[in-house]
């Protein structure tokens, strides 16, 4: 256990989280949402501080990020827990054990080690993915302290909901995020993920504000938020915060509790990824769906084929110092 970060005593043995947007208030022997912070008399803990769970070297397009040193690899790691109840998880087995089996599992890894195996396996960053980073701050915080140091990149792969207090403290050693917007719906947000639609934007708006590189990620699960006025406000929004901020489409699989609906309908993408060149949007992609065509990246001005994916793989690269080569047009991204 490790005294968590970004809590406050309220008396009476009493505690008020700040870490996510949910600002739990937690009493004396509880957890908090996340399943992971306990109060132990008066005081917050982390309970996953170096509690490794998985680890991975990952391409880093498997994020999904597309426009941040692309064709380079991650080691994605990861603790339990998550402060979302998102009922399509596709890593409930880890993000829900607390919730669903009320279990705390992991090997003691320390930071030192993470960023050793980083630097050994030639990883150009850490990825806090799989489930939630902000439910292990004070264990990522460490590991991209640490990895800031050896020249390793430190990137997220999150629902958004971290405060603007925690993603400030670690914003020096914080390069890139891939966010999810999973609905434009506040009623289905609250219903399908158990969190706030407004947080969600405001955390997204918050990365931006502190110049980390965004992407976006919406899963389109069919009845739920596949319609093309929904997918327009999506749409609106992330342009309104950026254009150049990279939306991926991704195809929905059923699973955990949404085993009745059925994967999405690749039309639906492509559907998806035509509205949001419509509203805009200088890079839409479509993922789930290797070999359709629309993993590549196009110059937003001329329209050149730039590069060539096939899944997680570069197939061609033909940005020449970060410009387009046919007219010279800057491709926004990191290291691309």
């Amino acid at each position: 256990m490790k005294e968590a970060m970004f809590f406050e005593k309220l008396g009476d043995d009493k505690v008020k989280c700040y870490l996510c947007r949910h600002h739990c208030i937690i009493n004396e022997g509880k957890k908090g949402i996340c399943r992971v912070r306990e109060n132990r008399a008066g005081t917050l803990y982390s309970l996953v501080y170096r509690k490794l769970i998985s680890e991975n070297i990952d391409p880093i397009e498997k994020k999904p990020l597309f426009h941040f040193y692309p064709g380079s690899t991650a080691l994605s790691v990861a603790t339990v827990g998550c402060n979302f109840r998102c009922m399509n998880c596709q890593n409930y087995e880890i993000s829900q054990l607390p919730e669903d089996q009320d279990s705390i599992a992991g090997k003691d890894i320390a930071p030192e080690k993470i960023v050793e195996d980083a630097v050994r396996n030639q990883c150009k960053s850490i990825a806090y993915t799989y489930t939630e980073p902000t439910i292990f701050f004070e264990y990522a915080y460490e590991i991209a302290k640490i990895a800031s140091q050896q020249s390793v990149k430190n990137v997220f792969v999150t629902n958004g909901y971290i405060t603007r207090e925690a993603l400030a403290t670690i914003k020096p050693y914080l390069h890139a995020v891939n966010i999810d917007l999973k609905s434009f719906s506040s009623q289905t947000y609250k219903k399908i993920y158990g969190a706030q639609l407004e947080q969600v934007l405001d955390g997204i708006r918050s990365y931006k504000e502190m110049g980390i590189w965004i992407e976006i990620t919406t899963l389109i699960i069919p009845e739920i938020n596949d319609s093309a006025s929904e997918l327009r406000q999506i749409a609106g929004f992330i342009k309104s915060v950026g254009p150049e901020i990279p939306w991926h489409v991704s195809r929905f699989y059923p699973r955990y509790r949404l085993m009745g609906k059925p994967p999405t309908p690749v039309d639906t993408l492509k559907m998806a990824r035509n509205i949001g060149l419509e509203v805009g949007l200088r890079y839409v992609y479509e993922g789930n769906v290797p070999g359709e065509g629309g993993e590549n990246t196009y110059c937003y001005h001329c329209k050149r084929l730039l590069i060539k994916r096939y899944g997680y793989q570069i197939l061609e690269n033909d940005i020449v110092n970060l410009r387009c080569p046919s007219c010279n047009t800057t491709i926004d991204g990191i290291g691309i």
